[in-house]
């Protein structure tokens, strides 16, 4: 069988290492998919759902809050500050926390202030999306 060995990677942990048949990702241009025996490349992601079909035919979902890929033709590498495994996603917890940058946008006191918590709405926002897109595959 074709695989292509998949790392993803957060600051604190592996989320993911293993054997997989594609993998998708959204990448700084556009939605990447990348299959075994891809040309090299290294490219920034911006936040969503890195799906990876694995070779026992099941998928994986991880959220990435961006980071960087970089892909060999035999291995692909996500790097990511924040990386959180589907299963492990919270609803709750992400809607309170995009309410609270709402808020900060609105109490902003400076453009630093507006950019760091506009910067946090779209991570969030990332985050809820891809957590329906885990959802609804279950």
């Amino acid at each position: 069988m074709n695989t292509i060995h998949v790392d993803v990677v957060s600051a604190e942990e592996s989320i993911f290492s293993g054997e997989a048949r594609f993998v998708a990702l959204p990448g700084e241009a556009g939605e990447l998919g990348i299959y075994p025996r891809h040309t090299p490349l290294i490219t920034r992601i911006r936040p969503g759902s890195v799906r990876i079909e694995m070779a026992d035919g099941g998928e994986e979902f991880v959220f990435v809050a961006g980071g960087i890929l970089e892909v060999q033709p035999n291995c692909v590498t996500v790097l990511s500050d924040t990386a959180i495994r589907g299963k492990d996603l919270d609803e709750e917890k992400a809607n309170a926390a995009r309410r609270e940058a709402e808020e900060a946008i609105k109490n902003a006191k400076s453009e630093i202030d507006l950019a760091r918590a506009q910067s946090e709405l779209a991570v969030l926002a990332a985050q809820i999306a891809a957590l329906r897109k885990y959802r609804q595959k279950k």
